[in-house]
């Protein structure tokens, strides 16, 4: 056997045993508490990041998504169906608790695909911002039980990639930036302001196999009239 092949095998190998502590790590029952549910992990296991936190008398800039009574309502109906439209306010913490339910599926589900949609590129990164945000600030024990496939700060703006073959993937707006994709979910944020959302959203209907959420801040468009079934013939 030559050295090529020794170190491909050792390499193979050190791959399939730290896969296999990951998967012990993940069936531990402390592990299966805190993932359970995404209202659970996200209000007692993770912290959000709040740059107005000095501003507004917080005692951090890091702190777990609230355990607000509506809050439990949207993480626990998400799970119901598989398409939801959600109108919000700024202070609503919607758009944070879309992506934490989301990255919580690609965490512990092996190899699944998330797509984070919204205006511009710059913005679609910092959805994945708040998703590198969530996994980092989650206990070690969980963060070892739920690997990323290369160090957090190696990673593209665009994308967070875990070791089970999950990703999340940042795209702007456009419903032909969804069209390479096949993901299992998918998260339209402001769509009030995304001048094509309307295509995005049958786009999302033929190519994305899980949840579908459309969420945005009240604005006159596609969205406020489809959210009110309200057809307009111009």
């Amino acid at each position: 056997m030559t050295l090529k092949s020794r170190m491909e095998r050792v390499e193979w190998k050190v791959a399939e045993n730290s896969c296999d502590s990951a998967q012990n790590r993940a069936a531990d029952p402390r592990v299966q508490q805190a993932v359970n549910d995404p209202y659970t992990w996200a209000t007692e296991y993770t912290r959000t990041h709040n740059s107005h936190w000095l501003e507004e008398g917080r005692p951090s800039p890091y702190e777990p998504i609230p355990k607000k009574c509506y809050l439990e309502v949207v993480f626990t109906i998400l799970l119901l169906e598989r398409i939801w439209w959600w109108e919000k306010s700024r202070d609503m913490m919607l758009t944070w608790a879309c992506v934490a339910y989301l990255t919580l599926e690609a965490m512990k589900v092996a190899g699944r695909e998330v797509l984070f949609q919204t205006q511009k590129e710059d913005k679609a990164a910092e959805l994945v911002k708040y998703a590198k945000c969530l996994y980092q600030n989650q206990p070690g024990f969980l963060r070892q039980a739920f690997p990323l496939a290369k160090a957090i700060d190696q990673q593209p703006a665009l994308s967070l990639e875990f070791r089970n073959g999950s990703r999340i993937i940042g795209i702007p707006g456009g419903a032909n930036q969804i069209r390479p994709f096949r993901p299992w979910g998918y998260l339209n944020d402001e769509s009030s302001f995304q001048p094509d959302a309307g295509e995005c959203f049958h786009e999302a209907l033929s190519a994305v196999r899980g949840k579908i959420i459309f969420n945005s801040s009240a604005a006159p468009g596609w969205y406020a009239d489809a959210r009110r079934d309200i057809i307009r013939n111009e």
